[in-house]
């Protein structure tokens, strides 16, 4: 007697979640409240509630990132945070297919019936923008011209119409997703002429709000060094005015940034070390951190850095008497 055959086949998308993956921001102890920086966080918050999401642009070392980890626990929502890369496709941000589940059962209970069920489940992972959609979080997504345009795609739904397409679920029939009420986004990026930058399309740029950030003012940026290194004030302000005056000269006048202020600082503090003239390791560290683009200027084809943070660190420490000799025997 042959065998009646009976085949089932069905197929559906499984939806998974990445899991618990957001931070709850907090100020730290090192974090410097000024009156510019609570300006500029008013600001955004205002922008934020309005449901607009706020873009910080500004130089590197203007703070952006932190900037955008204060104004975002200010709203007490769980932050997501993503960096721009280059690499980075749509589905970096939505979520993609990782595969699939088959499951087959043979029936041959009655003999002369064999029956096949097969089952076949595709697998779609959401990503990090999915997630803070559907949960209402805050999205960082810090330097994010350093991915490509294409990438970026799928944010102008999102901040403009606040529904976020899932092509790959359509034919599961969740094609899309309404965006969640409390969803709120910051984006940070650097200047278009830095390496490894992109130009953003001007779709995305149009629903952004732009808060342009530069170098901090001198009391503010001398209160973070005070805060970061935990050196007294006098040692800040020298090591801030160097910085600062050597930010004018060269053929950058946005470096060096407030981290090499920083650098400096903590590394004098642990040595037990001040901001001193006649202290050669003081001006042996000044002459490393601070050797940045000003070093491409240059005189009788040797750069004239040395030389520069020597006349600034005496300029602002105080001392006529010059240490060459000094530094000369220290190098031996």
């Amino acid at each position: 007697m042959n065998k009646n055959a009976i085949r089932i086949v069905s197929t559906s998308t499984v939806r998974e979640s990445v899991g618990e993956d957001s931070v709850q921001p907090e100020a730290s102890d090192s974090f410097v409240s000024s009156p510019q920086v609570e300006q500029v966080t008013q600001r955004a918050l205002a922008y934020l509630v309005a449901g607009y999401p706020v873009h910080f642009c500004g130089v590197a070392g203007t703070g952006k990132t932190t900037m955008a980890f204060h104004v975002a626990s200010k709203l007490g929502r769980p932050v997501t945070l993503i960096h721009g890369d280059d690499e980075f496709g749509s589905s970096d941000l939505v979520g993609k297919d990782s595969g699939y589940r088959k499951n087959k059962v043979v029936d041959n209970y009655i003999h002369s019936v064999l029956k096949t069920e097969e089952e076949m489940k595709h697998l779609w992972v959401d990503n990090r923008l999915t997630t803070a959609c559907e949960r209402g979080e805050v999205f960082i997504y810090d330097e994010f011209n350093r991915s490509r345009p294409e990438a970026n795609n799928a944010l102008l739904s999102v901040l403009s119409e606040g529904i976020l397409n899932l092509p790959k679920l359509r034919r599961s029939g969740k094609g899309y997703m309404a965006v969640h009420s409390e969803f709120r986004a910051i984006f940070t990026s650097n200047p278009e002429e830095y390496a490894g930058v992109h130009k953003t399309q001007d779709a995305l740029m149009d629903r952004l709000i732009t808060i342009q950030l530069d170098h901090y003012d001198r009391d503010t940026e001398i209160m973070i060094v005070m805060k970061k290194s935990g050196l007294p004030l006098l040692d800040s302000e020298r090591i801030v005015d160097i910085v600062r005056e050597l930010r004018s000269f060269g053929v950058n006048n946005n470096r060096p940034t407030i981290r090499a202020g920083i650098a400096i600082g903590r590394i004098l503090a642990s040595q037990d070390r001040r901001a001193h003239w006649d202290d050669v390791f003081f001006q042996m560290i000044c002459r490393d951190v601070l050797a940045t683009d000003t070093a491409k200027i240059t005189r009788g084809g040797q750069p004239v850095i040395m030389q520069k943070v020597e006349e600034v660190i005496r300029k602002f420490c105080g001392s006529i008497h010059p240490v060459r000799e000094k530094v000369k025997e220290d190098r031996q």
